[in-house]
C-alpha cells in the first residue's frame, strides 16, 4: 500500500524515530522513501546515519515531496508549523497528526483551508513496536487513508479505528497507561525486595509477569476474570493477595487515574484549540 508512496515525518522525536524503525523494519517503504525534518541538527545527523533516510531542517522541503505527511511536533509548536507549510498543503496529501490534545478542525483553520486529515493517539510502547494507537479520521478521510494509516501504525505495535471526540478518553487510558503499569512493575519488584529476593531478580519476575499475563489475555481472548479465576486457587495465595488489593481499593484506584487523566486531556485539548484558532477561516 505505501511501495510508491513518499512519506514524509515533521518531528524525529521519540515517536517520529519510532515510525522510521517500524516502516523500515516491516519492509513497508525504503529508506529513500522517507524525508525527514527537524530543528536539530545533531538529531538529523544520528537518524540520516542509522536509518538512511534523506532528511533537512526545511519543514517546506518534506512537504512539498510527501504523499503521505506525519505531523511528529509538540502540541506547543503545531501553529507556526501548519502556518509555515500551509500553503504547500492541499488535498491531494493525507495528513496523520500524532500530536496530543489537537483537534483535527483546528488544524484545518490554522491552515485555513482543507485538509485530508487523520488523527492517530499512538502511547509510548510504539518505541519497542508494541504500542497501541487510535485512529480518528478527519471529514474528507476516505477508506484508503485510514487503511494506510492502520498500515504505518500496525508497524509499531497494534491499532484501531475510532472517532475522534473519544481520543481524549484513549489518552487518558493506554496514552498514560505506561505510566501506570510501570508503577505497578515498581510496586512489585519492591514487593518482592521487602520479602527476600534480590532488586534485579524482583524486576526481571514483576516485568516479564506483566508481559506474559498481558500476552495470555491477548491471545487467548478470555475475559480477564475468567483468567483471573485460573489462577485462584481455595484458600491459596492469589486469592490471599487479591483480598487485599481490593481491601486497598486497586480497581477504584485505576479507574479513578483514567478518568482523571482524560478530564485532564480534554482540558488541554480545549487549550491548544483556542492557540490555534486565532481567527475564523
Amino acid at each position: 500500500m505505501l511501495k510508491n508512496k513518499q512519506v514524509g515525518i515533521l518531528g524525529t522525536g521519540n515517536m517520529g524515530e519510532a515510525l522510521i524503525h517500524g516502516l523500515l523494519h516491516g519492509h513497508l517503504c525504503r529508506p529513500d522513501q522517507i524525508f525527514c525534518s527537524d530543528v536539530r541538527a545533531e538529531r538529523l545527523k544520528t537518524i540520516r546515519e542509522k536509518y538512511g533516510v534523506k532528511t533537512t531542517s526545511h519543514n517546506t522541503e518534506v512537504v512539498k515531496q510527501s504523499d503521505i505527511l506525519i505531523l511528529s511536533v509538540k502540541p506547543q509548536i503545531m501553529k507556526p508549523v501548519v502556518e509555515e507549510i500551509a500553503k504547500h498543503l492541499d488535498l491531494s496529501k493525507l495528513i496523520i497528526s500524532i500530536a496530543a490534545g489537537v483537534p483535527l478542525d483546528a488544524i484545518e483553520s490554522c491552515a485555513r483551508k482543507d485538509l485530508k486529515l487523520i488523527r492517530v493517539m499512538p502511547n509510548i510502547c510504539v518505541s519497542v513496536r508494541e504500542g497501541i494507537s487510535a485512529i480518528a479520521a478527519g471529514k474528507h478521510a476516505i477508506k484508503d487513508d485510514l487503511m494506510m494509516a492502520k498500515t504505518i501504525f500496525d508497524s509499531v505495535g497494534k491499532s484501531l479505528f475510532i472517532e475522534e471526540y473519544l481520543l481524549d478518553a484513549v489518552t487518558g487510558l493506554s496514552g498514560s497507561g505506561p505510566a501506570y503499569i510501570f508503577l505497578i512493575i515498581d510496586a512489585l519488584a519492591d514487593a518482592g525486595v521487602k520479602v527476600g529476593l534480590s532488586r534485579d531478580d524482583s524486576l526481571i519476575l514483576a516485568s516479564q509477569t506483566v508481559l506474559g499475563a498481558a500476552k495470555m489475555l491477548i491471545e487467548t481472548g478470555e475475559h480477564p476474570g475468567k483468567l483471573k479465576d485460573m489462577v485462584t486457587s481455595p484458600g491459596g495465595t492469589a486469592i490471599a493477595g487479591l483480598h487485599t488489593l481490593e481491601e486497598g481499593g486497586l480497581r477504584t484506584t485505576l479507574i479513578n487515574a483514567v478518568e482523571v487523566a482524560t478530564q485532564r486531556a480534554r482540558v488541554l485539548g480545549e487549550m491548544m484549540k483556542n492557540s490555534l484558532i486565532s481567527q475564523p477561516r
